[in-house]
Parts: structure tokens; C-alpha cells; sequence
């Protein structure tokens, strides 16, 4: 039996092998962006919801860097980004880079340690975030194409600290805005089936 998403503006819709609250099949990552700006408040409930993600020792490694559209740090960190990712995130409302602390202090130690979770943890950061932005009528769209080198120096990251994603914030806009190269991707997209993900005892020999 499978458990289907509405259909959005005329995509496929969405399947689920087994049931799943509807945000699972409802949210996905366009990168048509609306003019719209994105206030203060709306921005940061979404860092809220990311504050609230579980981690290793409640270490809450994850940091973010932000610059909303029009503001002056946001053609530093546009830049940073790849072109192909430049041409369709330059309309977004906010820019995020989504950052991991390495290492952290353990209870009842001094001294820091190697965190083997902190890329983990900051992973479920992300994803509350991203959740909460769809609930809140927000689109959150996560990308690697960055220049790491460059942002770590351009966003002052710590030595101990890991640059994970980039991350594009603003309302749903129209395919038709984009670039023709990029309409393909401006549909929900699908799943490996679970058999392909989830093993029993070990992985297949």
C-alpha cells in the first residue's frame, strides 16, 4: 500500500511505502524564489526550530552564518556560492551556511575531543530547520556547490569547525522565472525504495 502527497502545481505526486505525516511528502527543494523579503521574526523561527534538534551530550554543534537578500554582507556570501547556484539562489530572501563544531568538551572532562557526531547532529539542525520553513510557508533549499576554501575565510570559520552546506530561504516563486536549464528539477522528486536503505542485522552479503 502506498500513501500519496497532494499534487503540487501540476507535479507527480508523491508516494510513501508506509505512512508518513504529510510534511515528509509535501516538502521539496525548489529553486524558483518569489520577490518576496523574509522578516526577522520568520527567519529566526527557523533557527528556533533548529535549536531545538537533538544531539550527542546536548553539545549542539551546529552553527549558522546569514545574510538576507539586500543587506551588505549578502553579495559576499552570494559569491561564495558556484555560478550555476549563484543564477537561481541570487533570488531567495536569505542566504544560510550551515557550519558544525568538530569538537566539543565532554562531561566531567577539561580538555575538547573529536566530536564523531557533529556533522550528524548539525544534519538534524538542518533538517528542523528545513521542516519548519515548509510548515511556515517558507521553501529551505540545502546545497554543497560552494567555494569551501573561500567561505572559510570570507565567514571567519574556526579552524575546528566544518562548512556542511549553503542553504537558499525564500517563498516558492514560478518555474517560469528560471533559466530553462534549471525547469527540470522544479518538480517533487522521488525516493530509493526502502529495501535499497534499510538492512536487517547487516549489510547484504
Amino acid at each position: 500500500m502506498s500513501f500519496e502527497a497532494p499534487e503540487a502545481k501540476g507535479a507527480p505526486i508523491r508516494a510513501s511505502e508506509h505512512a508518513v505525516a504529510p510534511i515528509f511528502l509535501d516538502r521539496w527543494s525548489s529553486r524558483a524564489f518569489a520577490s518576496e523579503a523574509i522578516p526577522d521574526d520568520a527567519l529566526f523561527a527557523l533557527f528556533e526550530a533548529a535549536r531545538w534538534a537533538p544531539s550527542a551530550f546536548n553539545s549542539q554543534p551546529w552553527r549558522f552564518v546569514y545574510a538576507k537578500r539586500g543587506a551588505p554582507a549578502w553579495p559576499k556570501l552570494l559569491s561564495l556560492l558556484v555560478p550555476y547556484n549563484q543564477a537561481w539562489a541570487g533570488e531567495a530572501a536569505a542566504l544560510v551556511f550551515v557550519v558544525s563544531q568538530a569538537t566539543f568538551t565532554p562531561p566531567g572532562k577539561s580538555a575538547p575531543t573529536v566530536s564523531r557526531s557533529a556533522s550528524f547532529d548539525t544534519g538534524a539542525a538542518w533538517a528542523s530547520l528545513a521542516l519548519q520553513a515548509h510548515l511556515n510557508g517558507w521553501v529551505a533549499h540545502a546545497m554543497g556547490g560552494f567555494d569551501d576554501e573561500a567561505a572559510r575565510v570570507a565567514l571567519n570559520v574556526p579552524a575546528d569547525h566544518r562548512i556542511e552546506a549553503a542553504v537558499a530561504i525564500g517563498r516558492r516563486g514560478e518555474k517560469g522565472t528560471l533559466d530553462e536549464r534549471y525547469h527540470a528539477g522544479e518538480t517533487p522528486n522521488g525516493r530509493r525504495p526502502i529495501a535499497e536503505a534499510v538492512f536487517e542485522g547487516a549489510f547484504p552479503g
